[in-house]
C-alpha cells in the first residue's frame, strides 16, 4: 500500500538539431545556383573569347573554384543553411552573441573569395557568381562581418561590370546593390524567423514538461489523500471499535464475564474484518464489502455501529447500477458517519437510507443522539465549503467530515449536515448520476 511509483523522468540530452527538409532544399538550391552561374559564366567566356591566351587560366581557375566550393560542404567546413546556433533550452532575455567562426571556415571562405576575385579580374562575366557567395558569407561570418564582406563583393561586382560595358548602363550600377540588399534582407529575415520559431518550440517543450510535472504532483497528492481517507474509514475505525469493545470488556470482566467475553468476540470479528480490509487495500484499494459482486445496498445493510447502537437500513426507489467509485465513496461515507454516531452522538439507533431519485443517488445517515448546537446546518458542495461538525473538530478527530466532503466533492455532489440539540443529527450525501439513455 502506498503512492503509485512514477519512473524517473529522463531529461533529453541536447543534440544539434537535425537538418530539416526546408534547410536541405535551401542548400540544394544554393549549390545548384552557384554551379549553374559558374558554368554559364565559363560558357559565355568561351563563346565570346575563343582562342584567347587566358582561356587555360580561366578554365583552371573555374575548376579550382568548383573544387573549393565542393570541398567546404564535403569536409563539414561550412555549416548547414539556417540558424548558425542552436536555441538554448532556457533562452535568456537577450540572445547570446554568435560563436566566432573557426579558422578552417575562414580559410576556406578566403580561398573561395580570392579565387573568385581573380576570375572576375580575368573575366568580369563571372561576377554573378557572387550571389551564392553572399549566402555562404552570411552563414559563416557574424552578421556585421558578413554585411561588410557582401558590401565589398558588391562594389567589386559593380566595378567589374562597368569595366566590361562599352557604354554607361545604370542597371550595372544599381542592379548588383539591389540584388545584394535583397539577398541579405531575405537571409536575415529567414534566420530571425527560424530563431523565433526555435525559441517558441523550446518554450512549448519547457511548458509541457512543467505541466507534466505539475500533473504528477497533483496526482501524487490526490492519491495520498485517497489513501488517507481509505485508511481512516477502514483500519482506523476498526481499531477504534476494537479499543472501545476491549475497554468495555475490561470494565465488566469481573462483574459480568459473559458480557465481557461477548465484547471480546465482537472485537475479534471486527479485527477479522479489518484484516480482510487491510489485505484488500494492499491488493487493489477496493472496499472488501463490495468484493465478489456485492452491491452497495447489501454492503450498507451489513454495516453496524457497535453493540450499543442499532442500525436499520432502508432502500427507496428503483435501484440503478452505480459506478464503482460512487459505491465505494458512499460506503466509506456511511462507515465514517456510523463511526461518528458510535463515538460522539450517544445515540441508541441509527438509520441508513439509500434513495435512487433518477438523476441522483442520496445516502442519509440519521441518529437519535444528543445532536449539537448552532450552527445547525453545514453544507459542503463541490467547492468544499461548510461548517464542520463540532464533534469532529477536535484535533484528534478532525479527519472524518473533511474526508466525507472530499469524497463527495470528487464526485461533484453535495454533503449536508443538519442537527438540533436533543433531536439527533442527519447527514445527507447526494451524488449526481450520469444519464444512461
Amino acid at each position: 500500500m502506498g503512492v503509485p511509483h512514477h519512473p524517473p523522468q529522463e531529461h533529453p540530452v541536447s543534440h544539434p538539431p537535425p537538418r530539416r527538409p526546408d534547410t536541405r532544399t535551401l542548400a540544394t538550391v544554393t549549390h545548384a545556383a552557384f554551379f549553374l552561374l559558374l558554368g554559364a559564366s565559363l560558357a559565355r567566356f568561351l563563346l565570346r573569347h575563343p582562342g584567347e591566351p587566358r582561356t587555360p587560366w580561366i578554365i583552371a581557375l573555374s575548376i579550382t573554384l568548383a573544387l573549393l566550393y565542393v570541398l567546404g560542404p564535403a569536409s563539414g567546413v561550412t555549416p548547414p543553411p539556417g540558424p548558425r546556433r542552436p536555441a538554448a533550452a532556457h533562452p535568456a532575455p537577450e540572445a547570446p552573441a554568435p560563436p566566432a567562426p573557426s579558422p578552417g571556415r575562414l580559410l576556406w571562405l578566403g580561398l573561395v573569395v580570392a579565387t573568385w576575385v581573380v576570375l572576375v579580374v580575368l573575366a568580369p562575366s563571372f561576377a554573378w557568381c557572387a550571389v551564392p557567395l553572399f549566402y555562404t558569407a552570411l552563414r559563416i561570418l557574424p552578421p556585421r562581418a558578413a554585411v561588410v564582406l557582401v558590401a565589398l563583393l558588391t562594389v567589386f561586382v559593380v566595378t567589374a561590370q562597368l569595366q566590361l560595358a562599352t557604354a554607361f548602363d545604370p542597371n550595372l550600377l544599381l542592379a548588383p546593390p539591389a540584388v545584394a540588399a535583397l539577398a541579405t534582407a531575405v537571409f536575415v529575415h529567414t534566420e530571425r524567423q527560424a530563431q523565433a520559431q526555435r525559441a517558441l518550440i523550446d518554450d512549448l517543450i519547457r511548458t509541457r514538461r512543467e505541466l507534466a510535472a505539475t500533473e504528477r504532483r497533483e496526482g501524487t497528492l490526490a492519491e495520498r489523500q485517497r489513501l488517507s481517507m481509505e485508511i481512516h474509514d477502514t483500519l482506523a475505525q476498526n481499531l477504534s471499535s476494537q479499543r472501545m469493545l476491549l475497554q468495555a470488556a475490561d470494565r465488566t470482566w469481573d462483574t459480568d464475564p459473559a458480557t465481557a467475553r461477548a465484547h471480546v468476540r465482537t472485537a475479534t470479528g471486527i479485527a477479522a474484518r479489518g484484516l480482510a480490509e487491510a489485505r484488500r487495500l494492499v491488493h487493489d484499494l477496493a472496499p472488501a464489502e463490495l468484493a465478489g459482486g456485492a452491491g452497495l445496498a447489501d454492503a450498507l445493510r451489513a454495516l453496524d455501529a457497535g453493540p450499543d447502537v442499532t442500525v436499520r437500513f432502508h432502500l427507496e426507489g428503483a435501484p440503478a447500477p452505480l459506478p464503482d467509485r460512487v459505491q465505494s465513496a458512499l460506503l466509506r461515507i456511511a462507515q465514517g458517519a456510523l463511526a461518528n454516531v458510535r463515538e460522539h452522538s450517544g445515540a441508541r439507533t441509527a438509520a441508513l437510507t439509500l434513495s435512487f431519485l433518477g438523476d441522483q443517488v442520496v445516502l442519509d445517515v440519521a441518529d437519535d443522539g444528543h445532536g449539537f448546537p448552532e450552527p445547525a446546518t453545514a453544507t459542503s458542495t463541490a467547492t468544499g465549503t461548510g461548517t464542520a461538525d463540532p464533534r469532529t473538530s477536535a484535533p484528534a478527530r478532525g479527519h472524518g467530515l473533511p474526508a466525507m466532503r472530499a469524497r463527495v466533492r470528487q464526485l461533484g455532489g453535495t454533503l449536508t449536515l443538519e442537527s438540533t440539540p436533543g433531536e439527533g443529527t442527519v447527514l445527507s450525501a447526494a451524488v449526481p448520476l450520469e444519464p444512461t439513455g
